[in-house]
């Protein structure tokens, strides 16, 4: 009788980008990597010292943009100011923890890990972010509220 050993397990499939050929992780992965260059960019070159061209809606009507501020709210959270960022941009400084969330999920999906089946963005996700941002640069602009503004 002839002794038999299991065949090996299978290799692990790689999930591939359909649209490039690469391995599916290549864009979280790339996204990830353009985010860090930029934000140790912006934590060596200091927004707040610097000159840095204004927004154009800023720069036209004097106005901050749901943005306005952002990229010192980067510098700040960078230096673990988490304060002063606030202060540079609530809304931003706020949809930090959802982006490095949806980025997690979207690198885990690309890797092929289990990730909750219904953690999805509902189909009104989108139109309701801009919702907000619409009203957060409105009233971020009234007198009463000019605590919201850039500093």
């Amino acid at each position: 009788m002839a002794i038999t050993t299991p065949p090996p397990p299978p290799a692990p499939v790689r999930p591939i980008d359909p649209h490039t050929g690469r391995p599916a992780w290549h864009r979280p992965a790339t996204v990830a990597g353009v985010a860090l260059a930029a934000t140790a960019v912006i934590a060596v070159g200091n927004p707040n010292t610097t000159h840095i061209p204004l927004c154009p809606l800023k720069a036209v009507t004097g106005l901050d943009c749901p943005f306005c501020g952002s990229l010192r709210a980067v510098y700040a959270l960078a230096h673990g100011q988490i304060g002063s960022a606030l202060d540079h941009n609530l809304l931003f400084t706020l949809s930090v923890p959802a982006l490095l969330t949806a980025w997690a999920i979207w690198l885990a999906r690309s890797l092929g890990r289990p990730v909750a089946p219904r953690l999805r963005m509902p189909s009104w996700g989108l139109t309701a972010f801009l919702v907000v941002a619409f009203a957060f640069a409105v009233v971020r602009n009234i007198p009463a509220f000019g605590w919201l503004g850039s500093t």
